[in-house]
């Protein structure tokens, strides 16, 4: 059978999802990765003894993973162990409780009583809300994701009943439609924030992805067992045994195109390959933009699908065990509202973050030496922005202020424990994943520009160019780049068929 060569420009999620499913329908496929291992952001650092995961850190949605190890005709515990997560989180406030979300119906009952008011009332609006939440869930699962839904328009005509029906919750914000089914302000903050799944704001992102709840307390949270890389080894283990050739340290510095068509690909050393098609795990924007060289007239229309936000990440081993936090933490802002309009609408650095805290040795003690903590530290923040003003110095005072926050919350001589650290801002993310602008999350879910979609898969501008990754449908998070590559993949084998 002649088939297609396949060339994919990147070993994120994305890019290795694309690669299994496409080499699992009969086709050949190779892996160019300008870095020295797989995963993309899915990354890792060993420093001072201390193994730190660089990005991702929550695993949710395994049905997923497993649908892509089935369609190479495996089974995923074969390749990689989940264990679950309990508490979901925990939710630090400088005036109150901490909170914790729980699986359990009865744990997270019990948790809702720590709110001021009737407990009673507390578990009815929040039983409600799910119910609303699983509702989303359901609809947005029985197109958008299981049929890979790409455009506006595939949109409308799959849910054309459903919208003019008034089923799917998109005339509102998703802050909106926690505020008439939540009283609860700290509730209300806490559920406004599932949104950094996806690094959007809840006042700018539509009413349906409050769905975004529904992946934990109905399919449960995950850890990778011994660490979130685990997961880029045992998709590494299965392209290695599917003999899918992956070049590392192979930088991309252009397509080569012929008209409507894209032909191979240019390396920064010289070199060249040739091949039928190519999909890019490369971002959208900066791959039209750097290896393209598209005109700012093209590139213009593409201004909707504006990056995510970014985000400084700072790993720290500390010298004692901080026991007040749980595996994941929340450190939210007095005012939560404020934080969203300085970071997207102002596009300035926060004074008072919401903050994402993750102490993985709550789970997995080898992350650290014995009575030592592993802790990452994750405000979300602008993307770059050229005339910005914001400098380095900035995002270290940002650093600092962090440290104070979670000081001010409870963790006590955070600050004197550290013992080794490492900071990564939005320069490091661009320089080392070009994400566009050090996007961290793809692209932004904001009702206004983009109606909450992300780029398509399917190039407008060449008939063999394909995209998956955090700034394609469905967007961001790992469940939903893993989910990209198999429906990119897809849509090559129903458009290039091996004949």
């Amino acid at each position: 059978m002649n088939s297609p060569r396949i060339a994919i420009i990147g070993a994120g999620l994305g890019g290795l999802s694309a690669a299994i499913s496409l080499k699992s329908a009969g086709y050949s496929v190779e892996i160019f990765e300008k870095n020295e291992r797989i995963g993309g952001k899915l990354n890792v650092l060993e420093k001072d003894g201390f193994t730190f995961d660089l990005g991702p850190s929550i695993f949710t949605l395994p049905q997923f993973f497993r649908d892509l190890f089935q369609r190479a005709g495996k089974n995923m515990d074969d390749y990689v162990q989940l264990d679950p997560v309990t508490p979901h989180w925990r939710n630090f406030f400088e005036d109150h409780p901490t909170l914790d979300l729980y699986q359990e119906p009865d744990k997270m009952k019990a948790e809702l009583t720590k709110l001021s008011g009737s407990p009673e009332q507390h578990w009815q609006e929040f039983q409600g809300f799910l119910n609303y939440a699983r509702e989303q869930y359901g609809i947005i699962d029985s197109g958008y994701f299981s049929k890979g839904i790409d455009t506006l328009w595939e949109f409308f005509w799959h849910y054309k009943s459903q919208l003019f029906a008034g089923k799917i919750d998109y005339k509102g914000s998703m802050a909106d439609s926690i505020a008439q089914r939540i009283s609860d302000p700290k509730m209300r903050m806490i559920l406004e924030y599932f949104i950094k799944y996806v690094g959007s704001s809840a006042l700018d992102s539509p009413g349906y992805m409050n769905l975004m709840p529904i992946i934990q307390f109905d399919y449960g949270l995950w850890y990778v067992r011994g660490g979130m890389y685990n997961l880029a080894k045992g998709l590494g283990k299965l392209i290695e045994e599917m003999r899918i050739p992956v070049h590392l340290n192979s930088n991309v510095c252009a397509i080569e195109k012929n008209g409507k068509q894209v032909t191979g690909l240019r390396f920064a050393d010289g070199t060249t390959h040739d091949c039928d098609i190519i999909v890019s795990n490369m971002e959208v924007i900066p791959c039209y933009e750097k290896l393209l060289n598209e005109p700012s007239s093209f590139r213009k229309k593409l201004e909707k699908f504006a990056p995510a936000c970014s985000g400084i990440v700072l790993h720290i081993g500390t010298d004692k065990i901080h026991s007040k936090l749980a595996h994941h933490n929340f450190f939210y802002s007095e005012n939560q509202h404020k934080h969203f309009e300085t970071v997207f609408h102002k596009k300035q650095l926060p004074d008072d973050p919401t903050l994402y805290v993750v102490a993985p040795t709550r789970t997995d003690s080898t992350k650290a030496p014995d009575g030592f903590d592993n802790i990452k530290i994750l405000p979300h923040i602008p993307p770059l922005e050229d005339g910005s003003g914001i400098t380095h110095d900035d995002y270290v005072a940002l650093k600092d202020r962090c440290i104070d926050k979670m000081e001010r919350c409870g963790i006590t001589g955070l600050r004197d424990s550290i013992i080794t650290e490492d900071l990564l801002t939005p320069v490091d993310i661009e320089r080392m994943y070009r994400s566009n602008k050090g996007s961290i999350y793809g692209v932004v879910t904001d009702w206004k520009k983009n109606y909450g979609f992300k780029a398509p898969k399917t190039s407008n501008r060449y008939k063999n160019l394909y995209f998956t990754g955090g700034s394609t449908n469905p967007g961001g998070g790992m469940p939903m780049v893993v989910l990209s590559g198999q429906k990119c993949a897809d849509r090559i084998i129903k458009k290039h068929p091996i004949g």
